[in-house]
């Protein structure tokens, strides 16, 4: 499979801080290499490559960074998702997997343009909700899941048990 990006836009930094957070987070966790926020926030990228320091993988975010710029020099297919667009089951197979993908996540009013320039406006369900929950589930379904437990050789690792919480520090 090849790497799977996402373009964060209508990013408000005094707002939406914690919701892009979790944007991060969830594609990080859920297979992505990496994230561009439209709008420059150093406190977002600091916490995200302090999580990515301490568990691992090669996620990168950068932030400040103009869509249009992205789409631009982008290599690959474009994925928006969207309340309004074609089924996430319907559209799936349509999506190549040796290809990069780019995966739009808006909050708030996302420019005509996107819809346009989207190779696919995906819509995880047609009812108001969080676009963090839209891009879980769609990773989990693109990615049949294979991200959620691998690896990233961090210097620390969650040890799934039921109860409790158990996180050990590797070796250097």
């Amino acid at each position: 499979m090849a790497g799977i990006w996402i373009m964060r836009i209508g990013h408000r930094p005094d707002r939406d801080k914690r919701v892009t957070t979790h944007v991060a987070l969830s594609s990080r966790a859920l297979g992505a290499k990496g994230i561009y926020v439209d709008t420059f926030d150093p406190v977002l990228e600091e916490n995200i490559r302090s999580v990515v320091g301490r568990f691992g993988g090669d996620y990168t975010i950068q932030t400040g960074v103009k869509w249009k710029d992205v789409v631009k020099n982008f290599d690959g297919k474009i994925v928006h998702l969207t309340m309004y667009g074609s089924r996430v089951d319907e559209a799936l197979p349509q999506i190549p997997k040796d290809e990069n993908i780019l995966i739009f996540v808006g909050a708030e009013k996302v420019p005509p343009e996107v819809y346009q320039r989207a190779d696919f406006n995906i819509s995880v369900g047609n009812q108001p909700h969080s676009e963090i929950a839209a891009l879980a589930i769609f990773l989990d379904r693109f990615t049949e899941g294979k991200a959620l437990y691998e690896d990233r050789n961090g210097r620390m690792t969650v040890i799934p048990n039921e109860r409790g919480k158990t996180v050990v520090n590797n070796p250097e």
